[in-house]
């Protein structure tokens, strides 16, 4: 659980409201509604295919959307409105509007030929947001929050898969953003690794920043979440604390799917 009262943070407040996302014709997210509030950590929990990922790069506007809306602190990520319509942004303003948030994917997606630090620059130096000597200065300080420092000259290929994600923990943080999206961040990890990765989420929930996070680490989202949401076929079926939720569903289709995974 996050150790930082919510009522002392202000930002990172994230509304969903009647979400539809298709592909071609596969509808896979069914008017979803919820409301995360600033400082709160919530995962996902579901099946494969249920939309939890989907829903993940929506609020990012990496995936638009059909019907509803997502906002965060009340903007658009994506869009803007003109009278009564919602009009999709161009990308470059997207972008700007992306820096509040920052997002963690399974594969790690660093850059091969940089290393660590300069991939961990990467998002200030390259819209110049940052001189290079006060953006190596704070990439330090992240490396040294995940730690890394000692390896910050060491590149991707040099580095194990754990290394590599807390690498990408670090950049996704450069920018300091007020939500942070970890989609299933260990799937792509051996059973051994999945261990430090977990660490470094668990630490940025204690700071009471909002954390949105897929997974299918049980045991994590007993111990980090305040919120659990159980997703299938694209809705969310149930959700609550995670003693509610994972102790005691009310709903069969948590509890078969809990019994199978746990099993």
């Amino acid at each position: 659980m996050t150790s930082t009262s919510a009522s002392t943070i202000t930002r990172g407040h994230v509304e969903l409201r009647d979400v539809h996302k298709s592909f071609g014709e596969v509808e896979v997210l069914h008017g979803i509604d919820l409301t995360i509030e600033p400082g709160e950590v919530v995962v996902f929990l579901g099946p494969s295919g249920s939309g939890k990922s989907t829903l993940l790069r929506a609020i990012n506007h990496l995936e638009p959307i059909e019907q509803g809306e997502i906002t965060i602190d009340g903007e658009f990520i994506g869009y803007a409105e003109r009278g009564n319509d919602l009009v999709e942004l161009p990308e470059h303003e997207v972008l700007n509007r992306r820096l509040r948030v920052g997002m963690v994917f399974q594969q790690f997606n660093l850059f091969p030929h940089l290393t660590a630090i300069e991939n961990v620059t990467i998002p200030v130096t390259s819209r110049r947001l940052k001189s290079k000597d006060a953006a190596r200065s704070r990439a330090l300080e992240l490396l040294e929050r995940v730690g890394l420092r000692e390896l910050a000259d060491r590149y991707p290929r040099q580095l194990s898969g754990g290394q590599q994600q807390r690498v990408a923990i670090a950049r996704a943080l450069m920018l300091d953003p007020d939500v942070m999206l970890f989609d299933e961040p260990t799937s792509a990890l051996d059973p051994e690794l999945v261990g430090e990765v977990l660490r470094v989420i668990r630490a940025l929930a204690e700071q009471g920043r909002t954390l949105i996070v897929v997974t299918h680490e049980i045991s994590f989202a007993r111990d980090v979440a305040d919120r659990v949401v159980f997703m299938a076929d694209g809705r969310i079926v149930e959700q609550g604390t995670p003693d509610a939720v994972l102790e005691h569903p009310r709903e069969a289709r948590t509890r078969d799917f809990l019994r199978r995974f746990l099993a």
